[in-house]
């Protein structure tokens, strides 16, 4: 995938989350102020982050977004 093409699916899968937020506010209590957040889906592969700006939450896409709490979670996915 090129470099605009996952920044592509990145923007849209931020204005699908914010929509989802907007339909339930609880999910956004979960995730603490200042956190980086990566989107993971089951056909794209994780990809390599520097240190300085590694994720400390992950959201699962499915049909809704659903926060991974864990990283057995994580891992599971990869």
């Amino acid at each position: 995938m090129t470099n605009k093409e996952t920044v592509e699916r990145n923007i849209g899968l931020t204005f699908d989350f914010l929509r989802q937020l907007l339909k339930e506010p609880t999910i956004f209590d979960k995730i603490p102020d200042r956190s980086v957040i990566e989107f993971i889906e089951k056909d794209f592969a994780k990809r390599v982050t520097k240190d300085s700006i590694k994720p400390n939450k992950y959201l699962k896409v499915k049909n809704q977004f659903e926060l991974l709490e864990n990283k057995r979670e994580i891992a599971h996915l990869t």
